[in-house]
């Protein structure tokens, strides 16, 4: 039987410019705990001794692991990199949470399944990844189990976005700015994701005593072609959004084609429901980015 943390201190790698890792630090803050945000100037997290030190020196009852390599495409070239930070970097996380006594949250993704299924994943559905960045990050997650890390808890998440980083929602409003027509793709579906509901429903998982695979999106799913047009329809934007097959942009990367991911044992476990990834985006557009309904 897992228990809740019931600590003060949380130390969010990757919380003072990650998307994720803001909200966290946002979200903890307000909840009452003690936040050190790491940097990339505080500590170099491929240097493995450098970082036990530096967490020993913060001395964290919970890590939060906001840091990982996304780029998908470049990561089918920069494989070495990809590696360091969703495997490498996860294992020796592991390795200090078993050494110092920390509970550690780290984040997957949707890119675990190869999108032949049609429901939402659950956690207990074989994983087939089709890409570098999808394979580097199973294999984090298959590193950070083996260290055997107590109370170790590892978050799939998929398609984020939210304030303090550049994202596709953003993207696609600054587009629809200058232009007439953008060309989505409409077959690709997966769970849109905003970042501060996501660092909220972590925190309650911690605070329930989660741990091992957990699925964590917004509720709700869309092509990436249903998101943009709902992100421009709110926005008020006159731009065209037309479907396009994954065919017409070919990227280096595969993708699955359907990552919907359930959240099913995080409802059961928490008793909470993710809101609807529509309401999420209202709050983004309105409220984070200041659009004018």
């Amino acid at each position: 039987m897992s228990e809740a943390v019931n600590g003060t201190r949380a130390l969010v790698l990757g919380g003072v410019t990650g998307m994720l890792g803001q909200s966290l630090v946002t979200v903890l803050e307000k909840a009452g705990w003690d936040v050190v945000a790491q940097s990339r100037h505080d500590v170099d997290v491929t240097k493995h001794s450098a970082l036990d030190e530096y967490i020993a020196d913060h001395k964290p009852d919970v890590v939060y692991n906001a840091i990982a390599y996304t780029a998908v495409d470049l990561a089918e070239d920069e494989t070495a990199a990809a590696y360091e930070l969703n495997k490498q970097l996860p294992a020796a996380l592991g390795r200090s949470s078993k050494k110092q006594g920390f509970k550690l949250i780290h984040y997957s993704t949707d890119f675990a399944f190869d999108g032949r299924k049609q429901k939402p994943y659950v956690e207990t559905d074989e994983t087939h990844p089709l890409c570098v960045y999808g394979k580097s990050k199973i294999d984090g997650e298959k590193a950070l189990l083996a260290t055997e890390a107590p109370g170790a808890l590892i978050l799939r998440t998929a398609w984020l976005f939210g304030p303090g980083r550049k994202n596709f929602v953003q993207t696609i409003l600054n587009l629809a700015r200058e232009r007439d027509q953008l060309n989505v793709v409409h077959d690709q579906i997966g769970s849109p994701t905003y970042t501060p509901d996501l660092a909220r429903y972590s925190v309650e998982l911690v605070n329930a005593g989660g741990e091992g695979i957990y699925h964590l999106v917004n509720s709700g799913q869309a092509s990436w072609c249903e998101l943009a047009a709902e992100a421009v329809h709110l926005a008020g934007l006159s731009c065209a959004i037309r479907a396009i097959p994954s065919s017409e942009y070919p990227q280096k990367a595969t993708r699955p084609p359907y990552s919907v991911l359930s959240t099913e044992a995080f409802v059961n476990k928490t008793g909470t429901t993710p809101r609807p990834w529509v309401q999420a985006l209202r709050e983004y557009v309105f409220k984070d980015l200041g659009e004018i309904a």
